[in-house]
């Protein structure tokens, strides 16, 4: 029997401890420090047998970019569990006693990043956005469809960087559902350290933003460098840039960033980590042999803490009034049978009588949250029963977005 507890600051090094030999990782003392300063931060739920601190669990304090809205919702991070108490429900017990605080404390959703995709689903978590790797060959020009906009490009000094990139970055969190907040410190520890984490080879942060000088920008690029042998009989050098983050407030715009990625001397390939599915780059590219996707996968996974008020909280493209009976193990209190009547003018979220249109787990509806899965291909699945014909496409409807919901904010 385990004690599902706070863990007080002192046991920070404890959890890291753990967390590093779940991970079976080893960090350098510089990321250790960047870690422990991180959890400071944070919620942290223990899992103690005795003495011993045997599971372990932190939650981000992000508010969440929905549609039309930004929520409460806790990022969990650091889930981990001793090799000695696996399968004896101590990620249950943490599991069950962070839904119940994000309960308690109004957070309607609360999202992860999964290390094992098979592990969350069966705590009512549905992977709510799609990630893309781009690839471009840029030992030529990037070739496209479109004319890039050629105000002034210039680069930004790291240490003045959140001042310039911050307020574009938060006011494109806007426009894009899926989106945690940043706060100054994340931006500091996680995207404009001096030294990546996860590879030493990699060059600082460079940072190249476009606009008119005493303008407000029209979009940025965060990206390093690392040099890289070209292979064949001159053994030419043809470094990668890597894409941390690519935001623009045109196509035009995106088109100039990514052309210039493309043109930077002693490079030939450029990758883009936790791309859109949707990025324009792909329909602009002249030429997809030279920019490709070269992996897809679930990026955030999302839950449903209060299913009402994340339903009533978000926009609704178009009209819709279906019956959904709804099943949740983990908190019975979303579990029944609820009419949903939204629309452009709000929504309404109330207990029903009337027989079901649809019936779905909780899992299922979170995927579908935030408009990046479609209902009916889950209805496809198996995985939503349909018992009125149309009503998976009239709420594929109601909850479509302009753009796919996207984070690239790994936590």
């Amino acid at each position: 029997m385990v004690d599902i507890q706070d863990v007080p600051e002192a046991d920070i090094d404890r959890a890291l401890e753990l967390a590093y030999l779940v991970f079976h990782d080893r960090p350098e003392k510089e990321a250790r420090a960047r870690h422990h300063a991180l959890l400071v931060r944070c919620l942290r739920i223990g899992a103690y047998d005795g003495d011993a601190l045997v599971g372990f669990m932190a939650a981000h304090d992000f508010r969440l970019s929905v549609p039309g809205a930004d929520l409460p919702c806790p990022g969990l991070t650091f889930v981990c569990v001793a090799p000695t108490h696996r399968r004896r429900g101590v990620l249950t017990g943490l599991m069950t006693e962070m839904l119940e605080r994000a309960a308690a404390t109004g957070s309607p959703l609360a999202a992860l990043w999964a290390s094992e995709a098979a592990i969350y689903g069966r705590f009512g978590y549905g992977g709510a956005t799609t990630g893309v790797t781009i690839e471009i060959d840029s030992t030529r020009p990037l070739a496209l469809r479109i004319d890039p906009d050629r105000r002034p490009l210039r680069l930004v000094d790291p240490e003045e960087a959140l001042a310039v990139i911050g307020p574009f970055h938060e006011s494109a969190r806007a426009r894009r559902a899926g989106r945690p907040t940043r706060s100054a410190p994340r931006w500091r520890e996680e995207w404009l350290t001096e030294e990546d984490e996860e590879d030493e080879e990699l060059s600082p942060p460079r940072i190249i933003v476009l606009g008119e000088p005493g303008e407000p920008i029209a979009g940025y690029v965060l990206y390093r460098t690392k040099p890289e042998d070209g292979g064949g009989p001159a053994r030419a050098p043809q470094g990668l840039v890597r894409v941390d983050e690519l935001e623009a407030d045109t196509p035009a715009v995106a088109a100039a960033l990514w052309e210039c990625l493309a043109a930077l001397d002693l490079t030939g390939r450029v990758r883009a980590w936790g791309r859109p599915a949707d990025d324009p780059l792909l329909h602009f590219a002249a030429d997809r042999d030279q920019v490709r996707v070269t992996a897809q996968y679930p990026a955030l996974w999302l839950r449903l803490v209060d299913v009402r008020a994340a339903l009533t909280a978000r926009s609704w493209a178009a009209p819709v009034d279906v019956v959904l009976e709804v099943h949740d193990v983990r908190l019975p209190g979303n579990t029944g049978r609820f009419r949903l009547d939204a629309g452009p003018d709000g929504a309404a979220y109330e207990p029903a009588e009337a027989a079901a249109d649809l019936a779905l787990d909780v899992r299922e509806l979170a995927a579908c949250y935030l408009g990046g899965t479609r209902v009916a291909e889950l209805v496809e699945a198996g995985l939503v029963r349909e018992h009125t014909p149309g009503a998976a496409a009239a709420l594929d409807a109601a909850l479509r977005t302009p753009v796919l919901p996207h984070t690239g904010d790994e936590f």
